[in-house]
């Protein structure tokens, strides 16, 4: 099944009324610091706190609408495998989902509330193991969290919305991990908005996709670091032609530039994002010349943040 515009009005037909449209939000600072006009796509309000819900419903309706009741399985750090769980209770489905390790403990206990039932594993290996046990012989239905036909298109919705709400953007910034997320941009700005230069966005400590894309295979990724834990993964077999061919480029982040969007986020305009989520605003942070003087779109992705350590400090003092 290949990705198209129509799969992806298909999947917007499907998210009406399940998904929520999201809303978009100026800055006058982040204008400021950006020298750009910019229109940030809330898409950490999303059902879950993140654009991963679109993804793992549109792909777990079409398991449901072929009549199939068996468990699906994914393997996830936390964002994919929030939003599969939720789809999975409200179509009838159960969802069993695999953790590598580290895991934000937040995510785990989202996961877990929503019905999910979690193997975490000590790393990426070994849950890929787990994966495929757990899904041998048909036991189990798996839906990867980026590369899956199903899940790009439920992802390209975005980009459907975004264009109502915006008309005639010059640039979109998105984060970069497996590139499902941008890989159902670009196939639906092809028509809605043909010249609209797209820019993925990758931490520093996990930057494969330039490589994956200039050399057309996937550059394995053994050991990610960084604090991005929804971008700790490589380009998929469905993203990589899409991203290879529509891409306009890619803007590498460090570790300190990451923080310090999220801190602006926070501070000026009072939004809550997660780091996988604040690489996609740091290139706005640091003014980069291609983005100066154009309409900029950006997605926010996520905002489950584990703010344990900030409310223990905050506890009022003992009289």
């Amino acid at each position: 099944m290949d990705v198209t515009s129509e799969s992806i009005r298909q999947a917007a037909e499907v998210l009406a009324g399940v998904a929520h449209v999201t809303p978009v939000m100026t800055c006058a600072q982040l204008d400021a610091r950006s020298s750009a006009r910019v229109f940030v796509k809330c898409e950490h309000l999303q059902r879950t706190g993140s654009f991963k819900f679109r993804g793992a419903y549109h792909a777990a309706s079409v398991v449901q609408a072929s009549g199939e009741t068996k468990p699906v399985v994914t393997l996830s750090s936390g964002n994919h495998g929030q939003g599969l769980a939720l789809a999975a209770k409200l179509l009838g489905l159960s969802a069993h989902v695999v953790v590598p390790q580290p895991a934000s403990p937040v995510k785990l206990a989202a996961m877990e509330a929503q019905g999910a039932r979690l193997y975490v594993t000590d790393n990426r290996a070994q849950a890929e193991q787990v994966l495929g046990e757990l899904s041998a012989g048909g036991a189990m239905i798996p839906l990867h969290a980026f590369n899956d036909p199903g899940v790009i298109a439920g992802q390209g919705t975005i980009m459907l919305e975004l264009a109502r709400q915006v008309p005639a953007l010059d640039v979109l910034l998105a984060p970069l991990g497996g590139g499902g997320l941008l890989s159902g941009l670009c196939v639906a700005a092809r028509q809605v908005n043909p010249s609209l230069r797209l820019y993925g966005c990758e931490p520093r400590g996990a930057a494969e996709a330039a490589d994956s894309l200039r050399l057309n295979r996937i550059v394995p990724m053994p050991s990610p670091r960084t604090m991005a834990d929804g971008l700790r993964t490589s380009l998929g077999s469905r993203t990589l032609p899409i991203l290879r061919e529509h891409l306009t480029d890619i803007f590498v982040v460090d570790e300190r530039e990451i923080v310090e969007a999220m801190q602006f986020a926070y501070e000026r305009m009072k939004q809550v994002i997660e780091p996988s989520s604040a690489v996609a605003l740091a290139p706005l942070l640091r003014a980069e010349s291609v983005l100066r003087g154009r309409r900029v779109g950006v997605v926010m992705t996520g905002g489950n943040v584990d703010l344990t350590s900030l409310w223990s400090s905050l506890a009022p003092p003992v009289y």
